[in-house]
């Protein structure tokens, strides 16, 4: 089996895991989680470099940070599948005393995240920390990041995003979720982001647009080329093109299912539409 076939099959079983975790507690974000299965079955899978068993400080190893922690049951999907905790503990997802809370929290020791996330504009700034402690430890290892796209609405960014490119800090890869939807509406109608790309350009940034970012291939080769820019003086951002609810029909091209859980019928909907491939939790 490919590759491709390996990430699709992954892809799958983590729709499957978004919607049964949004389920069983009627709560959660499945929309955006959906549209961004792809971008983490392949980060985790073929793109982070990453030392067995996890350590905070995360020396000598890749870094991963989620701005928009409202996404969280496709990162504890895809932290859980691929060996940070067990894939039980899906089950306690937004449940008293879980370590799956419904944003991504430090407190509880969960493997795999180390900064708490949700408050939104504020993931990048965290993350320049980072990159800029592996320069100072001349740790050659990079720093990856994911936003939403109507998180750029929030002014912190733009400090971050000046920053990161008036000095030069060329060993971060910042993504952004630009599926057009936010909880209000389209970011069009909401607040307009205008040019993205020239945007992040003005600030000095190398940009890359992933148009088919819910393809595993196109964002295997993105990430992989974007890797190939980090160390030459710029940041480097990707425009991840994605579709929000991407693999269940009626939660796509919406902003609808944002903060929505399916019901009993439309779970069922969804399972049939994303068969099992790595087994329940």
């Amino acid at each position: 089996m490919s590759t491709t076939q390996h990430l699709e099959e992954f892809v799958t079983q983590v729709r499957r895991d978004i919607l049964r975790q949004v389920h069983a507690v009627n709560s959660g974000h499945p929309g955006g989680s959906l549209g961004c299965a792809e971008f983490f079955s392949v980060l985790f899978k073929e793109i982070l470099e990453v030392k067995e068993g996890f350590d905070m400080n995360g020396i000598g190893e890749d870094l991963f940070f989620l701005s928009n922690g409202h996404i969280s049951p496709v990162y504890y999907s895809v932290l859980a599948r691929t060996g940070y905790f067990p894939v039980e503990e899906l089950n306690t997802f937004r449940k008293i005393d879980s370590r799956l809370q419904g944003h991504p929290t430090t407190h509880e020791g969960l493997p795999g995240v180390r900064v708490a996330s949700g408050s939104l504009g504020q993931g990048l700034s965290v993350a320049l920390g980072a990159a800029e402690a592996k320069k100072l430890n001349k740790d050659n290892k990079l720093v990856y990041t994911l936003h939403g796209d109507g998180e750029l609405q929030e002014g912190q960014n733009w400090e971050a995003i000046m920053y990161a490119g008036s000095k030069g800090v060329d060993n971060i890869v910042a993504t952004v979720d630009y599926n057009g939807q936010q909880i209000d509406g389209s970011t069009e109608d909401v607040l307009s982001l205008g040019n993205l790309k020239e945007k992040f350009e003005a600030f000095g940034w190398r940009v890359l647009e992933i148009k088919e970012g819910n393809n595993v291939e196109a964002i295997l080769n993105g990430l992989k080329e974007a890797k190939s820019l980090t160390g030459k003086k710029q940041p480097v951002c990707v425009l991840l093109h994605t579709v929000m609810g991407n693999g269940v029909d009626f939660m796509m091209h919406t902003h609808a299912w944002h903060g929505k859980a399916p019901n009993d019928d439309q779970l069922a909907v969804g399972l049939e539409q994303n068969p099992e491939t790595l087994g329940d939790y």
